[in-house]
């Protein structure tokens, strides 16, 4: 029983071998191919260019080829029906020769009767029998010619005449040595003119390629030279108009835009360092105090200060972490529909027992598609900002501006106006006007401009507006009108 499974076991293993093997040679062939393909896009460009020109030249070159074939072989066996027609037209006249003259590019002449019986030929086939045809070759009969002593190359046609005696066949073989020498210079020549042509294309790519090129490789270089304390380098540009140019001039706008985003996290981390350095001191200083100070009072005031900068580290520390997120996540957010005209109500609502009140002016409905998570910090920090700097009043006026598809929400405090001139400076981060830099009246200096970040992620706009009742912050969202409850 051992042998008997002993063979189908051994050919499984060896079927399995052989199958390994060419699995393991696959991967060996990629590799290979891998190694041999050319790397640089100059190389490539230059390979493929030489390609495809020969391509066209070999098929350019066997049509030619083809067709001066063609042409050379009908116009001899033009003329050797030219010839066996008059070698016809003797035969029926009862004057047909013997030997039969041969005219220019005729090799041989051969009459034979219905019997198949020689009764003229030229004068290399005298006494020799009757051609019979041999076979057949691109349409026509093939004879066997090794009676005349010599290789041939030759178009055999055959023309039968009516004479005196009976019917008679008539083979003229005229020679293909004048055809066949016109397409051996034809070969050449297009052989060498189709190599110079592929050389030429191949030395004319090569150049042009570098050249075009170089730009790259000089942009390639530079970048690969700036680091990140090198962000105010600059790629070459070069003065031409073309596709290097607009990607030369592409990769300074981003250079720009890295040097300009480093100036800004630089200056981000100097502000929050400085913003958290004071509170930190200050909560130090009121711990230590209390921690020593013998007085309970003291002790109480102290602890109560330091309860005070815990909350502003706190919310200094939100406002930083908001600030991240808006950074990171950009327009990515996640989005709904919201009624925005119950979100302003409700959020002002909130704020009912504040002083000074809030004032809520709702001239029409209005739904936006955002994060109202998002919106409700947008109206929580201008509403902030307006109550810290108003005098007696802060109103909220939500209206609908059906031209440009747009909710406008204005918040309006009777405090002291916006120098123009420091209308965007507000929104910069850390950044308070001199008369809000007191620690206990002004706030960390983020609020606007998170309230801006906001605006611009759901594709709004956020401005300061002159009005004569008092400094007005106006932000614009994109939205559609939202129908009165109970209006269908």
């Amino acid at each position: 029983m051992a042998d008997k499974h002993a063979g189908p076991t051994g050919s499984a293993r060896r079927r399995a071998s052989a199958s390994l093997q060419q699995l393991t040679a696959r991967p060996r062939i990629a590799q290979l191919i891998t190694r041999i393909a050319p790397r640089s896009v100059r190389t490539r460009t230059t390979l493929a260019a030489c390609i495809g020109v020969a391509a066209v030249l070999l098929a350019a070159s066997a049509a030619v080829l083809l067709l001066l074939r063609v042409n050379l072989e009908r116009s001899v066996e033009a003329g050797a029906r030219e010839q066996a027609q008059v070698v016809g037209r003797l035969a029926s006249d009862g004057r047909l020769p013997n030997p039969v003259p041969l005219d220019h590019g005729t090799d041989f002449i051969q009459v034979t009767d219905a019997g198949g019986t020689v009764v003229a030929a030229s004068q290399n086939l005298a006494g020799r029998p009757a051609l019979t045809p041999a076979g057949t070759s691109d349409g026509h009969d093939s004879f066997d010619l090794d009676t005349l002593g010599d290789e041939h190359h030759q178009r055999v046609t055959t023309l039968t005449a009516d004479t005196p005696t009976g019917t008679v066949t008539i083979r003229v073989g005229a020679s293909l040595h004048t055809a066949d020498t016109a397409e051996d210079l034809t070969t050449a020549a297009l052989a060498a003119l189709s190599g110079l042509l592929v050389v030429t294309v191949g030395v004319v790519t090569w150049r042009a390629t570098g050249r075009a090129l170089r730009p790259v490789e000089a942009i390639r270089a530079e970048v690969a030279a700036i680091g990140d304390r090198d962000l105010d380098r600059r790629v070459p540009e070069p003065g031409s108009d073309d596709e290097i140019a607009r990607l030369a001039r592409t990769m300074n706008g981003m250079l720009d835009r890295l040097e300009a985003a480093g100036v800004r996290q630089r200056r981000f981390i100097a502000d929050a360092s400085h913003e958290l350095r004071s509170p930190l001191a200050v909560l130090r200083t009121q711990l230590e105090v209390a921690h020593t100070h013998p007085d309970p009072d003291v002790r109480a005031d102290m602890v109560a200060g330091a309860l005070q900068d815990t909350d502003r580290l706190q919310s200094l520390a939100t406002d930083l972490l908001l600030l991240a997120r808006l950074d990171a996540t950009g327009h990515d957010g996640p989005r709904e529909d919201i009624d925005l005209t119950e979100l302003v109500r409700t959020t002002v609502e909130a704020r009912s027992g504040q002083r000074p009140a809030v004032t809520l002016d709702l001239t029409g409905r209005a739904a936006v598609t955002g994060n109202p998570m998002w919106l409700g910090r947008l109206l929580t920090n201008l509403l902030d900002n307006a109550q810290r700097h108003a005098r007696t009043t802060v109103t909220v006026r939500l209206a609908f501006d059906p031209a440009a598809g747009q909710a406008v929400i204005d918040v309006t405090n009777d405090g002291p106006a916006v120098d123009p001139a420091e209308r965007e400076k507000v929104f910069e981060r850390f950044t308070r006007l001199d008369d809000a830099r007191s620690r206990d009246d002004g706030g960390t200096g983020l609020g606007l401009p998170i309230a801006r970040d906001i605006t611009t992620i759901h594709g709004g706009t956020l401005t300061i507006e002159d009005t004569s009742d008092g400094c007005t912050f106006r932000a614009r969202l994109p939205a559609h009108r939202n129908p009165d409850p109970g209006t269908g």
